[in-house]
């Protein structure tokens, strides 16, 4: 990582992360087409207490957040780096400190949700060391989503 980028952790009432989170919305609202309303619903910021932003020369360009789904599995959510931030290693740097802060916090895997149609999650995500698993939760029947979890 670039010694020009900084992690700060924080919560999901920061201001950066909040702006992050309007560009990453348009963004699915594109990709998403007409199964947006469906995904959506399970992007509410409420009941993520864990977000870390990542700031370049001072501007917020990326974060993602990490809430808990069931005793010792935390769920990684609303991961998103600035479209002109992309390729530096920015989201990698933001999900190995989620995970870093996750088994601080007794947790032992994290798992996430991403879509058929973000090819560069999917590989950014079998790069930092997740496997395939099968549909959870509200995605188990959502043939436009695929899943990923890693002991931490």
């Amino acid at each position: 990582m670039k010694s020009d980028i900084i992690l700060k952790c924080s919560n999901s009432e920061n201001p950066d992360f909040l702006e992050l989170v309007k560009h990453l919305d348009a963004d699915l609202a594109i990709r998403d087409g007409d199964e947006h309303e469906f995904y959506n619903q399970f992007n509410k910021l409420d009941a993520i207490k864990n977000v870390v932003v990542a700031y370049l020369n001072g501007e917020a360009v990326g974060a993602g957040g990490i809430k808990q789904y069931s005793p010792g599995i935390m769920e990684v959510k609303r991961m998103f780096v600035l479209p002109e931030n992309r390729g530096r290693g920015i989201a990698a740097e933001i999900l190995k400190e989620l995970e870093k802060w996750a088994g601080e916090l007794a947790f032992k895997k994290c798992i996430l949700e991403t879509g058929i149609r973000q090819p560069e999650a999917i590989a950014l995500y079998k790069k930092c060391g997740y496997k395939s698993i099968p549909n959870y939760g509200q995605y188990k029947d959502a043939p436009g989503s695929v899943c990923f979890g890693k002991l931490l």
